[in-house]
């Protein structure tokens, strides 16, 4: 029986020797607060689809057509008509379309942090210099942000209008800087919400209808157990209802503080003592969010 002879090959073609090793960076090291701004303001770009693709722009850029049509032809009837004011005070803008606020959170909340639980993201993040509250106040101001601009522009467009009808500016100036007021803690309120819920799951889809589901739920039960008490007459419980829901939350305060006419039944809303709660509340659940953030990402990183 033959044996099979091993074929000898000389020492140089059973060795190689490659030198991959990584070249080190030599260039200036920006630290904790430039990874901090570069994640706000890749976030904040990413709400409205910029740098991503041409998809990812038509909801949001649609939802803030939408949210700016309305205002541009309330200016043009107030100049059709000559009106002496704007057919909606600038506080009760956002109120009116709430319904479109609430889609945009909704879609956005778990663009800005679904993806990263999903792919697993979040620990890289940590690597590097940033830190959990980083991550997360980078994160929130980014939403918070894109949700400011997408209820400002409106109330802008109205103010610029309403110059340009000629209505009397001091009214305006007022109106307009108790508007965007009432935006801000909105924008706060419901980013805050938001990414709270859809930090739970990494599925966008369910993120976005645990979103809706809260917002639309809580409104619709807060609204008609309100008609409710005011149908039977008990409307001194009519405001402390309006604490149980982020949208008529917003309305009270604006409505104790900022001079607005509120949306709840009869009209009447809060008084300032009550209004005082309203606050509380709303600075309170900004402030459990962001801890809630911190503690849900501060396990997801380990």
């Amino acid at each position: 029986m033959a044996v099979e002879q091993p074929v000898p090959t000389a020492p140089g073609d059973q060795t190689r020797i490659h030198n991959i090793g990584y070249r080190t960076y030599d260039g200036p090291r920006l630290g904790r607060s430039y990874a901090t701004r570069s994640l706000y303001s890749q976030s904040l770009r990413g709400s409205y689809g910029l740098g991503r693709s041409v998809k990812s722009k038509v909801l949001p850029m649609l939802l803030f057509v939408v949210m700016c049509v309305p205002a541009a032809i309330m200016v043009a009837v107030a100049v059709a008509t000559k009106s002496n004011d704007l057919p909606v005070d600038y506080t009760r803008y956002a109120i009116i379309m709430q319904a479109v606020i609430s889609l945009y959170i909704a879609s956005q909340a778990p663009q800005s942090v679904s993806r990263d639980l999903r792919f697993k993201t979040v620990p890289l993040y940590f690597s590097r210099p940033i830190e959990t509250a980083d991550y997360v106040r980078a994160k929130y101001a980014a939403l918070a942000s894109a949700l400011f601009i997408l209820t400002a522009a409106p109330l802008l467009v109205l103010y610029v209008g309403a110059l340009l009808a000629k209505l009397d500016f001091a009214d305006q100036t007022k109106g307009f800087a108790q508007g965007l007021v009432s935006v801000a803690l909105l924008s706060l309120l419901f980013a805050g919400i938001g990414l709270v819920i859809a930090s739970v799951t990494p599925r966008r889809g369910f993120g976005i209808a645990a979103v809706i589901a809260v917002l639309t739920i809580s409104y619709g039960a807060v609204s008609t157990l309100q008609a409710i008490a005011d149908a039977q007459g008990t409307s001194g419980s009519i405001a402390w209802i309006g604490l149980f829901s982020p949208v008529t939350l917003i309305d009270g305060v604006q409505s104790a503080f900022l001079g607005a006419e509120s949306a709840f039944p009869g009209g009447v809303g809060p008084t300032n003592g009550e209004g005082v709660v309203y606050v509380v509340v709303a600075l309170g659940l900004i402030a459990a969010s962001y801890g809630l953030l911190i503690r849900r990402y501060k396990k997801v990183g380990l």
